[in-house]
């Protein structure tokens, strides 16, 4: 097993000192979904929903999301974003929206997080602008697709 490197002399949490590490380009594509039901899948295919228009809202949550991952979990480093995009597909049986969110830098740490994290982002603000319509849609199947750059080498997910 790999030393575990976020922890201190005393065992407590601590952010790595990323000031050794090789600058590299670095990728990483997450995807998750939200499941709902056909009206509500219906509403947001149509741009009905009364609170706007739901993939813009979302599209936008997600690229400010993975702009502030350092802020919001605690040992993420800021980093110097060079690309976020996100994308979405309306799939039926079951009804669902697909989120894909790629993010690139330039930098000495990897932007895994910051995808996970617009793609989370981008799913609850789905949630948020839909839940008059609908309380119990489910976001589910978060997960890292792929990572490219630093040390650690490149990752495919095995589906």
């Amino acid at each position: 097993m790999a030393e575990l490197t976020h922890f201190n002399g005393q065992g407590r949490a601590r952010m790595v000192d990323v000031k050794d590490k090789a600058v590299t380009h670095r990728t990483a594509t997450a995807r998750g979904g939200i499941y709902v039901n056909q009206e509500t899948f219906s509403h947001i295919q149509a741009g009905t929903i009364k609170k706007g228009d739901v993939l813009a809202v979302a599209q936008v949550a997600g690229i400010q999301a993975a702009k502030h991952t350092w802020e919001l979990i605690p040992m993420c480093h800021p980093l110097p974003l060079t690309g976020i995009d996100i994308a979405f597909t309306l799939l039926e049986d079951p009804f669902r929206v697909e989120i894909t969110a790629t993010v690139t830098c330039t930098g000495v740490t990897g932007v895994e997080m910051e995808a996970l994290t617009a793609v989370s982002a981008a799913a609850l603000t789905v949630y948020d602008m839909c839940k008059a319509v609908q309380k119990d849609m489910r976001i589910e199947h978060i997960r890292l697709l792929s990572k490219s750059g630093g040390k650690s080498g490149d990752y495919q997910i095995k589906e």
